[in-house]
C-alpha cells in the first residue's frame, strides 16, 4: 500500500499508470455497473482526487495515513496479503463523508480491484453531484 500513498502524495514515478493492472476493475459507489480497464479506472480515480480532497481540514488528525490534502485522510488501514481496506474521512461543504476503499493487488503489487463505498445518504448524493460534475469536465 506505500505505493498508493506515495501516489497520493504526488511522488510515484507514473502515477496511476505504474499502480493500475491494465484489466483494472473499478466499483463505483455512484454507478452499478462495474468499470472495466485501466483507462476509465484512471479517470474515476483522477475524478475522485478532485472532488473528495474536501474542505480545509480543522486541525490535523493524530494517525492519519495517505492525507492528500484538503480534509481527506485515511483513518483506518486494514491489510491481508494482497487485500487492503483503507477506511477514509473528508468533509465536503461541511457535510461528512465517510468512505472505504477496498483494493486487491495481483503478485506483482498492481491494483486489480478498486471498490468505493460511501456513507452517510447525503454524502452519497454530495459525492454523486460533484463526481459526476468532475467526470464530465475531465472528460471534455
Amino acid at each position: 500500500m506505500e505505493r498508493w500513498y506515495q501516489h497520493l502524495r504526488g511522488e510515484l514515478p507514473g502515477g496511476l499508470d505504474a499502480l493500475l493492472h491494465d484489466d483494472c476493475t473499478f466499483y463505483s459507489p455512484i454507478v452499478f455497473t462495474p468499470q472495466e480497464g485501466k483507462e476509465i479506472t484512471k479517470l474515476y480515480l483522477t475524478a475522485a482526487g478532485g472532488t473528495l480532497g474536501g474542505d480545509a481540514p480543522a486541525e490535523p488528525r493524530d494517525g492519519d495515513s495517505g492525507a492528500v490534502g484538503g480534509s481527506f485522510g485515511y483513518v483506518k488501514t486494514i491489510l491481508d496479503g494482497h487485500h487492503a481496506m483503507l477506511e477514509f474521512e473528508t468533509t465536503m461543504d461541511g457535510k461528512y463523508v465517510n468512505g472505504v476503499d477496498i483494493i486487491t493487488c495481483d503478485d506483482d503489487g498492481m491494483i486489480t480491484d478498486f471498490k468505493v463505498m460511501i456513507r452517510p445518504l447525503q454524502a452519497i448524493n454530495l459525492v454523486h453531484d460533484q463526481m459526476k460534475a468532475m467526470l464530465e469536465k475531465l472528460s471534455g
